[in-house]
């Protein structure tokens, strides 16, 4: 991967559509130079699909929780079933497993308080293998760089 490609990755992530006639014209390719580097990108694994950012408010989803969760055991198995549960709820949109002092760290999209509350109660709270769970609630997202200007920033 060479420095255009990494120019059109950042295009790319920060408009997935964009006409490939733009971003060829960004880099200083032709567009069908840039369309067999984008295919390229894509069959590498550099490029794993395309999305939509979507307004959760505007679909009805106004509490975001981030919700810790400690196991009674760390053992391979019964990490798989952990995440084999998880997987099979709706509203959980990520699961990572973490290091430090809890074991999995969940992100969940809920309607209002109420779908939270019965989500815990009916969902989590019979997850297995749980000790702990901790959540709090996303009370403003801040505007960050994005994840584009995180990995292709100049390196000095």
């Amino acid at each position: 991967m060479d420095r255009i490609d990494a120019a059109i990755l950042k295009y790319l992530s920060l408009d997935a559509r964009a006409p490939v006639s733009h971003i060829a014209g960004e880099v200083g390719l032709s567009q069908s130079a840039c369309t067999r580097r984008i295919q390229a990108l894509e069959a590498s694994g550099h490029i794993q699909g395309y999305s939509a950012r979507l307004g959760l408010r505007h679909l009805g989803f106004s509490v975001t929780a981030m919700v810790d969760i400690t196991l009674n055991t760390e053992v391979g198995e019964d990490l798989a079933l952990f995440e084999a549960a998880v997987s099979e709820i709706d509203g959980i949109v990520e699961c990572a497993l973490v290091s430090g002092s809890y074991d999995y760290h969940l992100k969940i999209l809920c309607r209002d308080l109420d779908d939270y509350e019965r989500l815990h109660r009916e969902e989590m709270g019979r997850l297995p293998g749980v000790l702990k769970i901790s959540s709090s609630f996303v009370l403003r997202s801040v505007p960050t760089k994005s994840e584009a200007d995180a990995l292709f920033k100049p390196r000095d």
